[in-house]
């Protein structure tokens, strides 16, 4: 009996050797535009095409408190994560002059800020911020649920509009104290190798900060990432792990931002590990802890800037070269085509 090959799909990495030998048909010599070539290939893969589309991207943004804030472990208060919601409706944050300056759309989502409602943002919270993770664990597992689920119904959302590209971003004061405990717990790497200034702490901040997630680790010592991302996440962490997740199943790619995306993405690969072949990843952010996680993924990031603000800042930014690397492989002309000869 005949086997039924209709559903059949070419794995990852023969769609991206397809997208290769596409490449190296046109007027170039072979691998001459560097990583451009190699992102061509990654973003044909995943939309499953020789002839990819990047036209519609979406920027989503999910925000939340941290009950960790209790800690101290923040330069600006809680307060902020809600006065900056305020700032991302009217339009005056620095995701809506990039996003407006590189033509894609942007979506804001509470999954966990204190306090109601905000005309302008979707609103899908689960709680007025997590617990804090130093004593109790962030959340429990319904409210894991919620969160992913708030990430899943996001990228639906993209799909329905069209969006082939999504750069993911947060918001959320004492954030990158979450990340720090999950790089720390996935990589393996010490507290010291895992804690930054975040937004902006003196090294007095830094030592009592490292100090914090030292009992975060103690305290929460499960190695899976699904009970890693319920003790130590925010809600808007886990919300992009199941943003991260869902995508695949729609064939888009995620541009992932800086150090606290990366967590979730830490986390995202650790419960489905096919999700890696749909995240580029964005930039280097200015976060030592960075440079573990990203080195645990094999990530190459696009680029390095020095950035350090969140708000999907450095993903919004990677959107026009992910459209240049696919405008090679769309619009360049082919030796054949362009009567152009070949090497000797």
């Amino acid at each position: 009996m005949a086997t039924d090959t209709s559903e059949y799909l070419p794995p990852f990495t023969d769609r991206m050797h397809q997208a290769g030998a596409a490449l190296n048909q046109k007027t170039k010599p072979p691998g001459s535009l560097g990583e451009l070539e190699t992102l061509a290939m990654q973003i044909s893969a995943i939309q499953h095409t020789l002839t990819p589309d990047t036209r519609i991207a979406r920027a989503i943004l999910f925000a939340a408190d941290h009950g960790v804030m209790e800690e101290g472990v923040s330069a600006y208060p809680q307060a902020v994560t809600r006065q900056m919601l305020h700032n991302f409706a009217s339009g005056g944050a620095a995701a809506n002059a990039l996003c407006k300056a590189n033509n894609v759309d942007l979506e804001v989502v509470n999954v966990g800020v204190i306090g109601d409602a905000l005309d302008g943002v979707v609103h899908a919270k689960v709680a007025d911020g997590t617990n804090n993770i130093a004593d109790n664990s962030a959340m429990n597992p319904t409210q894991l649920d919620q969160a992913m689920h708030a990430g899943r119904d996001a990228i639906q959302r993209a799909a329905t509009s069209g969006a082939t590209l999504v750069a993911l971003g947060e918001m959320g004061i004492g954030n990158t104290t979450s990340a720090a405990a999950i790089v720390s717990a996935i990589c393996t790497v010490s507290a010291e190798n895992s804690v930054g200034p975040g937004t902006g702490l003196d090294d007095k901040g830094i030592a009592h900060k490292i100090s914090v997630v030292k009992r975060i680790l103690q305290r929460h010592q499960s190695t899976h990432p699904k009970a890693i991302l319920q003790n130590m996440g925010g809600f808007e962490i886990a919300a992009m792990a199941g943003a991260m997740i869902e995508a695949r199943q729609h064939n888009i790619a995620v541009v992932v931002d800086g150090y606290i995306v990366t967590a979730a993405a830490l986390c995202a690969v650790g419960i489905e590990p096919a999700v890696r072949e749909n995240l580029v990843l964005s930039h280097r952010s200015a976060e030592p802890g960075h440079i573990a996680a990203l080195t645990h993924m094999n990530a190459n990031p696009l680029l390095n800037l020095g950035l350090r603000l969140g708000e999907g800042s450095g993903a919004i930014l990677a959107i026009p070269l992910i459209r240049s690397a696919v405008a090679i492989l769309n619009e360049m002309a082919t030796f054949e085509t362009a009567g152009v000869d070949r090497e000797l």
